[in-house]
């Protein structure tokens, strides 16, 4: 049960950020840009402004699904966010950018991440079949048994660990994406604080991503070496 809470919670909380993202940033796709310039554009002129020139800019469907591709090159914009100027496709665009700017650079965390995507691709199909399993199993046998339980942890810590790598890869992009529109002045002091907000809050979903993955493997990790324990202590007395 405990578990299930740990779940719930972090579920509950992921479904609280999203919202207040979703609706901050239909707030500030209201906010129209002083310069008339599209999130297409922002990208293009970042994107020169740092000698890259082998990335190509598209136009993708629904909201919020704009990302950078390292395998095909390509910096994908959602619809509002590509044919828009505003505070949010500013936001966005600049971002998915700062990723670009880490591909061409070898930032070493994106590649460590890059490295565990297959990985994780292959082993996810697994982990929640082997957590539950061995829980069951380690909870029935008294603590025994307990191999399929260490298999889901140790292909939880590989979720944990690039939850957490994630982190840094995602404020570095904010940060080289801020740094490039404050040099640029792309954008005014207001437009600025709203770019900045709409960065920081899409960051705390990974942050509460990170924090309900690590709580997750805490729990499993005490559950193990919890029962461990007390069966050592049971072999000691007799």
């Amino acid at each position: 049960m405990i578990y299930y809470f740990i779940v719930g919670i972090t579920v509950l909380l992921s479904i609280i950020v999203n919202t207040i993202l979703k609706n901050k940033f239909r707030d500030y796709s209201k906010l129209y840009l002083h310069s008339c310039i599209s999130g297409k554009e922002i990208a293009e002129k970042m994107l020169a402004d740092h000698g890259i020139y082998d990335v190509n800019v598209l136009s993708v469907e629904g909201e919020l699904t704009d990302h950078y591709n390292p395998i095909n090159k390509t910096i994908n914009l959602s619809e509002k966010v590509y044919n828009y100027s505003t505070a949010a496709s500013v936001a966005v665009a600049a971002h998915e950018c700062g990723h670009a700017l880490q591909h061409r650079l070898g930032y070493n965390l994106l590649k460590l991440r890059n490295h565990l995507i297959p990985i994780l691709n292959f082993s996810s199909k697994f982990i929640n079949l082997a957590i539950i399993s061995g829980l069951t199993i380690f909870y029935n046998s008294g603590g025994n048994n307990s191999l399929i339980l260490k298999l889901g942890i140790g292909l939880f810590f590989l979720v944990v660990i690039f939850s957490l790598i994630t982190l840094p890869i995602e404020f570095d992009a904010s940060n080289r994406a801020l740094t490039w529109l404050r040099n640029k002045n792309v954008v005014n002091y207001q437009e600025y604080r709203k770019t900045r907000e709409s960065l920081n809050l899409a960051a705390m979903t990974y942050v509460i991503s990170a924090l309900g993955c690590l709580t997750q493997l805490i729990y499993f990790l005490s559950v193990f070496t919890g029962s461990s324990n007390s069966s050592s202590g049971r072999d000691e007395h007799f």
